[in-house]
């Protein structure tokens, strides 16, 4: 059992040290990063004292402790699904705005252009 604790345990460690890897190297924006540092340190946690989830699973009235470990992904998941929704609906509406104001600003780049060549002198 114990070492069943010490990989699951150096598994989470390993993933929070490939998670801020990868924050410095800039392959994953940094609030998301910090998420799952904190999902891989939980992870760890919990790897190291396996106990840890009985005595929360009791304090909750829960007979059957991983069914709260697998309620507890679940609902990291859904958190998390719910986080990368509401940022990508924001970036598409600012990809909106902006293709929106490039379009305002080619119009009238244009316009200014056929000012220019139709008159042949400054505006």
């Amino acid at each position: 059992m114990a070492s069943l604790q010490a990989t699951t345990a150096l598994m989470g460690i390993g993933l929070a040290v490939l998670i801020l890897y990868l924050i410095r190297r800039d392959h994953l924006y940094l609030m998301h990063g910090l998420f799952w540092v904190v999902v891989a340190g939980a992870a760890a946690l919990l790897g190291a004292w396996p106990g840890l989830i009985d005595r929360l699973a009791k304090l909750l009235g829960i007979s059957y402790p991983p069914a709260l470990l697998l309620l507890m992904a679940s609902m990291v998941l859904l958190v998390k699904s719910l986080h990368t929704d509401m940022v990508n609906t924001r970036i598409e509406r600012d990809v909106r705005r902006l293709n929106q104001r490039l379009a305002l600003l080619q119009a009238d780049n244009e316009s200014l252009r056929a000012r220019v060549m139709g008159d042949g002198t400054q505006p």
